[in-house]
């Protein structure tokens, strides 16, 4: 029976795939509340109570745990160890936790996850040291799960931050803006995404075949899903979303749909161009909903779409060259949950 998608009920991406196997689903569930268990026992390891609220802010409320979860994923394809897979997930939240407080820093990010954001909360110098703090505990987790868990994490940190440097700096007077964009979406986004694939599977023992297809699917995978962020922060609400609409155009990030948008010269594009140095410059939010109008009017957001379909065909293409079974069919089940959610 082949994994299908549902759309309810909201929460993690664990609960919204429909798995045609009750016993992975079971280990899944298990793995996903064995994680969440060990991420709340090491920010409670800060012994400082204002440390321990501050870095585990995020480990609650809301959030897709799509990391976690392609760590346990990854973990299906070795010799499953239920404690090996969970680590494996616990490291790879980590990290990702770690990143959106300072990712939150530099986008003057207000919400996450339907809270206030760390920043929002407590201030950006303690949202920037309490990032710093997670990621020293990866590395304390990496470093006893073992060497290759050691050389995951550290690539993957470097990444995460070479990353979000490109895309501060932006691309130079000699780059081509939309090859620039998919650097930086690789190294904030598809790094992590392919890294908990890994991690997971090499813990477990898999073969290094399956573990090269799995970053491949991983890379692939997370670029399509950042597409998809790039897409909702224009059409999701944030009552949908749990962050704030628009907050890229507002503070302009070069997401997808206006590079493209921009790369023609269209009808739209003159008065667009406009509109979105007035809300990089102006008070947040001016000209906003029309830059959202002219962003569907002038095809820019189908344009992401069809790029984001194509990633997706390259991950299921990957997808396919590991062992047929319930763990490779939730992996193209995730492919049909990014092609078609909603927040």
């Amino acid at each position: 029976m082949v994994a299908s998608v549902r759309t309810e009920p909201r929460g993690s991406i664990a609960m919204e795939l429909t798995i045609g196997d009750p016993a992975l689903t079971a280990r899944l569930e298990r793995g996903m509340d064995a994680s969440e268990e060990r991420l709340r026992a090491l920010a409670a390891e800060a012994r400082d109570p204002c440390i321990a609220e501050v870095a585990g802010h995020l480990f609650g409320p809301g959030g897709k745990r799509l990391r976690p979860l392609l760590a346990l994923v990854g973990a299906e394809f070795g010799e499953y160890d239920p404690s090996s897979a969970a680590e494996a997930a616990a490291l790879a939240e980590l990290v990702h936790v770690a990143s959106l407080y300072h990712d939150d820093v530099m986008d003057q990010a207000r919400t996450r996850r339907g809270v206030p954001s760390v920043n929002a909360r407590w201030g950006n110098t303690t949202a920037v040291l309490a990032g710093n703090w997670l990621l020293s505990k990866a590395a304390q987790l990496a470093a006893e799960l073992g060497p290759e868990a050691i050389r995951l994490q550290s690539k993957v940190t470097n990444r995460l931050i070479m990353g979000q440097i490109r895309e501060l700096i932006g691309p130079s007077d000699d780059d081509d803006p939309l090859s620039h964009y998919f650097t930086v979406v690789a190294g904030k986004s598809a790094a992590l995404i392919a890294m908990a694939l890994q991690l997971g599977a090499v813990r477990t023992g898999a073969p290094e075949r399956a573990v090269q297809a799995l970053a491949e699917y991983g890379e692939h995978l997370g670029i399509a899903f950042q597409i998809s962020d790039d897409i909702l922060d224009i059409t999701s609400t944030s009552e949908v979303s749990g962050k704030e609409q628009g907050k890229d155009l507002a503070i302009g990030v070069a997401s997808l749909p206006v590079l493209l948008a921009l790369a023609d010269e269209r009808p739209e594009t003159g008065e667009l161009r406009t509109l979105l140095t007035a809300a990089t410059a102006g008070p947040e939010g001016v000209g906003l909903p029309r830059a959202v109008a002219l962003l569907h009017r002038c095809g820019a957001l189908a344009e992401a779409r069809t790029v984001m379909h194509a990633r997706l065909l390259r991950a299921r293409t990957a997808a396919n060259g590991l062992p047929d079974g319930p763990a490779t069919r939730v992996l193209h089940a995730l492919c049909d949950f990014v092609a078609r959610r909603d927040h």
